[in-house]
């Protein structure tokens, strides 16, 4: 709750942290106050944090849950009003009645809390997912414990002394690469060969190091300092230092910027008193740009043309792109850019993640009963319309993507007045591996997720309610199948128009409680 009632688009980790620490310090100094009270106290000052709450926040950033919410929707919600962004919080993540939420607004002084919950339920703003997938785990669920201050400032004073110390050291061993040391944790700096990206693998350990601050040791010692004495900085092994390599080192809006990436992670520093950065791009994925921040991003050195999916020319210098819009969509994701170069043609598009990923359509093949499927192919202009779609009646994954692709295997009219639709089987690839298929039925004002599917063979079914108030199963297949139900006799079909099926129930769907079992058989 106070995650999303602070204003602002504040980095993630940040949020959370102050989050975090509002409600620690609400709950320990007060905790026989009851619970109307403790959640005005956390309101009021997550509505207006205090600066003095980021100073000292490392047990919190410490301190984070293994996951954070959607970035798009912290967005969102930032551009309404505080006691309208109050009254969707309590009404969103608490669930609570308008009535409730009422009163909480008036203990807040909102002196017309009517108008204010009005406009908090109307406001458009993407799904939120359910808030115990952000549970602090194990040991991290009581309040956060400080160290006295006086070590912590001994700490400061000692680590200030010898700053010039290790910079002089990063300069001279591992800028220069030795085996210099960074911090505690051992990092030294490693650059690819100016041409080792022509005619070799598109990866990204290929990538030359770009910029104009590439040769500025200071700069690039201290980002390369900042990642080793950050939480998420690379453990080095038993013996000897980690590589670090350099991807950028420059200016982003009057910025000075760093890319540096070891294994699968990337991270991004961005100046003295600003945080690093981490996101997830592996080694051998060179096929997506990295962001550089400010809706810029940093191409790989074999795209040599970038347009949006409208077909407007994005300007690049150095391999870095002018100020890119985010997707235009309900949801702020889907397609982004359509490169063009040594790579090849293909869009990338946000889903959600930090970077792009390629986005594909998958066409119908002649014989898919076969499970047989015709490779992915990049995105024409039906296709980026079906995407700018599918992003966002998509839940956002779990894991980093670097491939998703789409195929629409049926479109048609549901029955019963209920108006044009079209069912997409969707496949995510990850960077750790396993691919994992999704169906979605696309209406013209609502989605449905229906379950996994195969993109060789697709089917997919659900409950849809008629414009009646009644209510059928849906299932529909790929060309060449038709689908198939066993429900032990609660279904019974009532109309098989070519590869949709339609079945009705007497009972309602969720008092059936009978197991469906679809499947598709070729036709």
């Amino acid at each position: 709750m106070a995650y999303f009632v602070q204003p602002g688009r504040a980095r993630r980790v940040y949020r959370m942290a102050v989050a975090r620490r509002i409600v620690d310090e609400v709950v320990t100094r007060r905790p026989r106050g009851d619970l109307a009270r403790q959640r005005t106290r956390v309101l009021r000052r997550a509505m207006r944090p205090s600066r003095r709450l980021r100073i000292g926040l490392g047990p919190w950033l410490r301190a984070l849950p293994a996951r954070l919410p959607d970035a798009t929707l912290t967005a969102a919600l930032a551009d309404l009003e505080p006691p309208v962004r109050v009254a969707w919080v309590l009404r969103r993540v608490e669930g609570m009645r308008r009535y409730a939420v009422r009163d909480q607004l008036l203990r807040l002084r909102v002196r017309d809390p009517w108008p204010v919950i009005d406009a908090a339920d109307a406001a458009a703003l993407p799904d939120m997912e359910p808030p115990d997938a952000f549970s602090f785990g194990p040991g991290l669920d009581h309040p956060v414990r400080r160290r006295p201050l006086i070590p912590v400032a001994a700490a400061v004073v000692l680590t200030a002394a010898l700053g010039g110390t290790l910079v002089v050291t990063e300069n001279e061993g591992s800028l220069a690469g030795g085996a210099g040391s960074a911090a505690d944790r051992r990092l030294h700096l490693l650059t690819a060969a100016a041409g080792a990206w022509r005619g070799g693998p598109h990866r990204l350990d290929v990538w030359p190091a770009r910029g104009d601050l590439t040769g500025d040791r200071g700069f690039t010692a201290r980002a390369l300092r900042a990642w080793a004495r950050s939480p998420a900085a690379p453990h080095p092994p038993d013996r000897g230092d980690i590589g670090a390599q350099l991807l950028y080192a420059g200016r982003v809006d009057g910025v000075p910027t760093a890319l540096l990436r070891n294994g699968d992670r990337v991270a991004r520093y961005s100046g003295r008193g600003r945080p690093v950065e981490i996101f997830t791009a592996a080694a051998g994925d060179g096929s997506t740009p990295l962001p550089l921040g400010g809706g810029r991003y940093l191409l790989a050195p074999w795209d040599t043309r970038a347009t949006t999916p409208g077909g407007r020319r994005v300007r690049v210098d150095a391999g870095v792109t002018e100020r890119v819009p985010a997707p235009r969509t309900p949801c702020g994701r889907g397609p982004l850019l359509r490169l063009e170069g040594a790579g090849g043609v293909r869009t990338v598009g946000d889903l959600g993640f930090s970077r792009p990923a390629v986005l594909t359509q998958r066409p119908v093949g002649p014989r898919p009963a076969e499970r047989r499927v015709h490779a992915a192919v990049p995105l024409q202009a039906g296709g980026v319309r079906l995407w700018e779609r599918v992003a966002c009646a998509l839940p956002r994954p779990e894991r980093p993507v670097t491939e998703a692709s789409a195929r629409q295997f049926w479109t048609g009219s549901l029955p019963y007045g209920g108006g044009p639709a079209e069912w997409v089987c969707t496949n995510l690839s990850f960077i750790a591996g396993g691919p994992a298929g999704e169906a979605t039925l696309l209406r013209r004002d609502a989605h449905h997720a229906t379950g996994s599917c195969d993109m060789a063979k697709p089917v997919s079914g659900t409950w849809w309610q008629a414009p009646s108030g009644r209510w059928y199963y849906l299932a529909a297949a790929g060309p060449g199948l038709v689908p198939h139900i066993q429900s032990e006799g609660v279904l019974r079909t009532t109309d098989t128009r070519g590869r949709l099926l339609v079945a009705s129930s007497p009972r309602s769907p969720h008092h059936s409680g009978v197991p469906i079992t679809l499947t598709a058989r070729a036709g």
